[in-house]
């Protein structure tokens, strides 16, 4: 057998086994991957924290930072700025003294609940 025939067949089982496989990539040089969008919006290090918290309900700045441990002001201001970026969780600003803001997941943010949970299950099961 010729390089190029070895060559044609070696790409030829490579194509069966991208599409028999649904997580990887139809094309090997694709940046359009769907875990690799997920990861873009909540993939920061303090990301899935947050949105532990706000599962349980809407929550201000002071009562976030308290809840996840070890998280810095800015680091956190930084994660919560890209997640409502990103349209996960919504920002209210309420013209009081001293000024009141809430955080609270939009629909979108709430749609993750059911990954989160799972995420959760392995981890007791697992960790």
């Amino acid at each position: 057998m010729k390089a190029t025939e070895r060559t044609a067949r070696l790409e030829e089982t490579k194509e069966r086994e991208r599409a028999a496989d649904p997580y990887m990539p139809k094309d090997p040089g694709c940046i359009e991957c769907s875990i690799e969008k997920t990861l873009d919006v909540i993939g920061g290090k303090w990301a899935f924290l947050v949105l532990r918290e706000l599962f349980c309900g809407t929550k201000r700045f002071g009562e976030l930072q308290r809840s996840i441990h070890n998280v810095s002001p800015t680091a956190l201001t930084n994660t919560l700025r890209h997640l409502e970026e990103k349209g996960v969780l919504e920002r209210r600003v309420y013209p009081t003294v001293p000024v009141t803001v809430e955080y609270t997941l939009t629909p979108k943010g709430q749609d993750l609940h059911p990954i989160i949970k799972g995420m959760k299950l392995w981890a007791a099961k697992w960790t």
